[in-house]
């Protein structure tokens, strides 16, 4: 009988599914910005996908998500339960400040969206297209300003990578940093900079009402309902987006590495998660484990090179 009780036993706990994940995520920023809403919607989709019967989410901000990320790896090494949400801001910010805890030093589990760079000029301009102002930057590149946000983020990167890719010396580039997305764009419409650069979301509705012109998108390949070309196709050696990813804890044992990568890959190929995007407007870009550290890895390089050529990291 005892023996048929434990056989029993164990047969029942084959036959019941391992208990889902709690996760922590750690939001690097405060709430209502983007990492804080990625972290937010892999929440809800992780529990109504039943990933995760219960996930939580911590706001941890400060320094381009830096003090978030030492916080997550000093705290929580060996954790399979706790995550970070993060983005390419983090590669330059972790550069600028000097950051002693880099991207080293958690495991990074997939990039989840991404949003290409548009360069854009006022309907009024008399440039009409890509070739016109690189001509302009050529001949004179103080002539040009480029709005975008601050200094040293995505923006600034990419004014940095279209000089360089033109043979102009990047510290020549007269770069304009504006504190919030508003403020860059009123910018632009007065004509108070000769080009704006930005997340090609915050120019949509301005590029569809005729106010700015498109000139060239940061992507791979031209893009559907984008009428502008790549910077590739025009001549520019230039792809970058402003990606944001997922990423777990220093430590972890390939198997529970492994676990986690799958929940996340379950979250990304779930229609809940593809509605999300849809929803806010986020295009999904998912790489995962090893494709995404070399991707990762590239950007790291490309990022410090350009930042030194601009000046802002000796």
């Amino acid at each position: 009988m005892k023996h048929f009780l434990i056989a029993s036993l164990l047969a029942g706990a084959i036959a019941f599914p391992a208990a889902a994940a709690d996760y922590t995520i750690i939001a690097p920023a405060n709430p209502g910005g983007g990492w804080d809403q990625t972290a937010r919607s892999l929440q809800t989709v992780l529990q109504e996908e039943g990933i995760s019967k219960s996930v939580q989410v911590q706001n941890v901000p400060g320094a381009g998500g830096t003090i978030g990320l030492a916080q997550f790896a000093s705290q929580q090494k060996g954790n399979p339960n706790a995550l970070i949400v993060g983005g390419y801001v983090m590669v330059g910010a972790i550069l600028t400040n000097k950051a002693p805890v880099t991207l080293s030093a958690v495991t990074p589990i997939a990039r989840l969206t991404g949003e290409y760079e548009a360069i854009v000029v006022p309907a009024s301009s008399p440039i009409e297209n890509i070739g016109q102002l690189i001509e302009q930057l050529k001949k004179d590149p103080g002539s040009v300003s480029w709005g975008g946000g601050s200094a040293g983020g995505t923006d600034h990167i990419t004014a940095g990578l279209i000089a360089k890719a033109a043979g102009v010396d990047p510290t020549k580039i007269n770069y304009i940093a504006y504190s919030g997305g508003g403020e860059a764009l009123a910018s632009i419409l007065g004509a108070q900079v000769t080009a704006g650069i930005s997340s090609y979301g915050e120019f949509e509705s301005q590029v569809k009402a005729g106010t700015v012109r498109i000139l060239a998108i940061s992507s791979e390949q031209k893009l559907e309902g984008i009428d502008a070309p790549t910077l590739k196709e025009s001549g520019l050696d230039v792809v970058i987006q402003n990606w944001r990813m997922v990423a777990a804890p220093p430590g972890l044992t390939p198997e529970q590495e492994k676990a986690v990568g799958a929940d996340i890959e379950k979250l990304a190929k779930s229609a809940k998660w593809q509605e999300t995007l849809k929803t806010k407007g986020w295009m999904d870009t998912y790489l995962a484990g090893d494709a995404f550290k070399e991707q990762l890895a590239k950007d790291t390089a490309s990022t410090e090179a350009i930042l030194k050529d601009i000046g802002l990291v000796k």
